[in-house]
Order: structure tokens, then C-alpha cells, then sequence
């Protein structure tokens, strides 16, 4: 299907891009009727903020809120700072409350605080009670505009809740059951309820409800949430009254923003949170600057060994050789087991509370690889240079891999105990700490079978 491509073609954006910047805004737009919503929102990512801004004016009303709804949230703050009052209050008006504080999120205090105070009363306030949940909780990210039905309700009845809500409501397709406190005793599907009686009662055709608590753990809840293969999740207070739902695209789309991020700080960088080519050249180098600081002053430590053990390289200069190998090795055995165990947590497979358990399984998986790696280092090395020499790199490449897989495998439950991203500490960070380690231990071994 057309709409679910999100690639447009090429003579297309060209086309966008041409007509923006000539001004001439009925090619423009004709240029834009070619493309489906998510192809436009796609191209739109690819201009700059200012040819975004002027390629979007020309844009149908319906059509606009339709591609600013599909845009990612830091884009929709950056088309927001570009519009028109008027303009803007419209977009803002018509996002769901959950999309409405992603974008606030984005946004300036100000800028945030003058959009809500704009809104009619009922949606102000539908607004506020999800802002006012902690960041990265579920609650911030659930709709509060819930269709309920209780157990004593038949069919009938539902069925005409459900029509007179259906504009505004977040799903349709799982409505909770509340009790007359609100709260929850169950959930009913719209396909049940089609296909049963009119007369027959909702509490015949609920079942048990999955849920979230609004201050759990967004990552956490939207997880379960596709874990469990659920339409939607109610997501509720400390008492077990409905706050609010999470749908299932909201969970998606929470796994992906989580899962960007964390590969973004496993490769060293700082999420963009936004396309690529939508990102500012200083954006992009800001977000790596500052872990490539930290990464080189990390690296001083491989130099200190290097200098503190500078008269035993002397002595031999075949180990210098083998620097490179084992470093490398030690980094990418510490890799390994950080990225298992990271998305171990993510996938809630273990928790800190299982730190001594991934200490000695990482422990036994490092050694397993040390002894493979290191009998055949022994072997060939043994072959080109020398027994002793052999016995150094075998020993060395056993040692250096049980310690990077145990530390690879304890530093990201250290950082959930402590509340910190794991991936903060995952590669660049280990791989730094292996090196300093593994070199410590090979000229360690060096003196001790050699004799230097």
C-alpha cells in the first residue's frame, strides 16, 4: 500500500526542495498533493528547519495536522518556534494529551506554558494531570481519554458509550471495566462485545486485566505491554483507579525512542533524538564531543601502564607486538557481555538484585573464551617466536577475558542499582577499562614466566 511506504521518490524531493527555495509555492504544493503523509513527513525531516517551515504552510489544513502528527517530537518543537501564533494553537489543540506533552517536552518552558494556558478547559486540564507525572514514567506517556464500562452494564449500553466517545477516545478496540470508584476489575474487547448477546453483561465477558502503575517505568511498562501482545494497557494510580491507557502504537514508539537512545550511548554519542539529516552539523558534534573527551582522558590510564612498564617492553620488544592484539581482544570480549546483559535488563530477564548470578555465569562464559583463544594463541605464537613467549599470550588472553566479560557483565546491573542508564556504561567505558586492566596483567604474567 501507498501509505505504508515511507520512501518518496527522488524526483519528488527534489522537486520539494527546488520549489522552496525559488518560493514558488504552487509547485510546491503540487509537488506535495503526490505524496502520501508519511512520505511528506519523511521529506519534510530532510529539509532545513526554515524550508520546513515554509513547505508546510502550503500544506492543506487537514493534511498539516495529519504530517505533524507523524513527525518526530523534537521536529514538531523546531516547525512550532517557526509558525505563527494562530498557527500553532491550532496544531496544538488537535495532538491527543499524550502527544501534546511529548511535544512539550521538546519545547521551551515558556514557549510550553503559553500552548497550554491556550487551550480549552477540559483539555488543559486533561494535559495537566499526564505533565504531571515524573519524565519518564508511564503515566506521562498514557492518554487520559478512556472509554470505561462497568461489570453490571450490558451490551447495548457499552456499545452506545462507545459511539458517543468515539471521536475523542484513544481505542476503541479494549475498554476497561471500573467499578464505581473507578477502580479496575477488568477488561473487554470491542470484538467480544460485538459478538455477543445485547442483553449480556460486561462482568460475562471481561477478563483480567494486565496494568501498569503511572509511575512505573515507561521502558518497563511499554515492554510488557508488547510482550504480552496487548491491544492496549490501562494504566493506573497507587489505589488501582484508571488514570489512563497506553495503546500499543504508544508502546512501540516508546520501545523505539528507548532503544535509539541506548545504542546511541553504546557507540559513544548522546541520542539526536531526531533524523539524521534533520540533526545541525553542531548538534551532531556536540552530542559526540563530550564522550570522546571523556573517552581520551580515559586513555591516559593505557598510556600510564605503558610508561610504568616501559623498561620491561625494553627488555623484550616481541610483547610490544602483541599490545594491539590483546587490548582489542579484552575490549571486544567486555562489549560482548555489556551489550547481553544491557538488553538482558531491558528485556526485565534479570535484575540487579541477579548481579552475583551474571557475575559467575560471565565469569565462566570469559573463562570458556579465554582458554579457546588462548590455546590457539599459545600454539601459534609458540610456533613463530618462542615457548615462554607462547605461554605469556596464552595465559594473558585467559586472564584478560574473564575479567572483561565479568566486568562487561556487572557494570550495566551496577548502573540500574544506581539508577544510571546502563549504556552509559557499556562499550566506550569498558572498553577503556579492559585495555588499562589488560595490560596490567600482561606484563604482569610477561615478568613472572620470563623473568624480566
Amino acid at each position: 500500500m501507498a501509505e505504508e511506504q515511507t520512501a518518496a521518490p527522488t524526483a519528488v524531493i527534489n522537486t520539494i526542495t527546488q520549489s522552496v527555495n525559488d518560493k514558488d509555492l504552487t509547485k510546491l504544493a503540487a509537488a506535495a498533493g503526490k505524496l502520501s503523509t508519511r512520505q511528506l513527513a519523511a521529506t519534510l525531516e530532510r529539509l532545513s528547519a526554515r524550508q520546513r517551515a515554509v513547505a508546510y504552510r502550503v500544506l492543506p489544513k487537514q493534511r498539516a495536522l495529519e504530517v505533524f502528527d507523524a513527525l518526530q517530537p523534537a521536529l514538531q518543537g523546531e516547525l512550532v518556534e517557526a509558525l505563527q501564533d494562530a498557527e500553532v494553537a491550532a496544531l496544538f489543540a488537535e495532538l491527543n494529551p499524550d502527544d501534546r506533552v511529548w511535544l512539550m517536552d521538546e519545547l521551551p518552558a515558556t514557549v510550553a506554558q503559553r500552548l497550554l494556558r491556550g487551550l480549552p478547559e477540559r483539555d488543559r486540564q486533561l494535559t495537566a494531570e499526564v505533565l504531571g507525572y515524573p519524565k519518564d514514567s508511564i503515566g506521562r506517556r498514557a492518554s487520559p481519554e478512556v472509554v470505561t464500562t462497568h461489570p453490571e452494564i450490558d451490551v447495548t449500553e457499552t456499545l452506545r458509550r462507545l459511539r458517543l466517545r468515539v471521536d475523542d477516545a484513544e481505542t476503541v478496540y479494549t475498554l476497561p471495566v471500573v467499578d464505581h470508584e473507578r477502580r479496575i476489575v477488568g477488561v473487554v474487547s470491542l470484538r467480544d462485545l460485538i459478538g455477543a448477546a445485547d442483553d449480556a453483561l460486561v462482568e460475562s465477558l471481561m477478563q483480567e486485566a494486565h496494568t501498569a502503575v503511572a509511575t512505573e517505568d515507561a521502558e518497563l511498562a511499554a515492554r510488557r505491554c508488547a510482550d504480552l501482545e496487548l491491544l492496549a494497557l490501562p494504566v493506573v494510580d497507587s489505589e488501582e483507579r484508571l488514570v489512563g491507557i497506553l495503546t500499543i502504537d504508544d508502546a512501540v514508539r516508546i520501545l523505539q525512542h528507548e532503544e535509539s537512545e541506548d545504542a546511541a550511548r553504546q557507540g559513544g554519542v548522546e541520542p539526536l533524538n531526531r533524523p539524521y539529516l534533520a540533526t545541525p552539523v553542531f548538534t551532531l558534534v556536540r552530542s559526540r564531543v563530550v564522550w570522546l573527551l571523556v573517552l581520551a582522558l580515559g586513555a591516559t590510564l593505557t598510556v600510564q601502564v605503558l610508561s610504568v612498564f616501559e623498561a620491561t617492553l625494553a627488555q623484550l620488544t616481541v610483547l610490544a607486538l602483541f599490545v594491539p592484539l590483546l587490548i582489542g581482544t579484552g575490549g571486544n570480549t567486555g562489549n560482548q557481555a555489556a551489550t547481553t546483559v544491557t538488553r538482558a535488563l531491558a528485556l526485565d530477564d534479570v535484575s540487579p538484585r541477579d548481579v552475583m548470578k551474571v557475575l559467575t555465569r560471565e565469569m565462566r562464559v570469559g573463562a570458556l573464551l579465554g582458554l579457546m583463544l588462548g590455546a590457539l594463541g599459545f600454539a601459534i605464537t609458540s610456533v613463530i617466536y618462542e615457548m615462554n613467549v607462547g605461554i605469556v599470550i596464552g595465559l594473558t588472553l585467559l586472564a584478560v577475558c574473564t575479567v572483561a566479560a565479568t566486568v562487561g557483565g556487572i557494570m550495566p546491573m551496577l548502573a540500574r542499582a544506581i539508577r544510571v542508564d546502563p549504556a552509559v556504561f557499556s562499550n566506550p567505558f569498558i572498553s577503556t577499562f579492559v585495555d588499562a586492566t589488560g595490560l596490567i596483567i600482561y606484563f604482569l604474567i610477561a615478568r613472572a614466566v620470563l623473568g624480566i
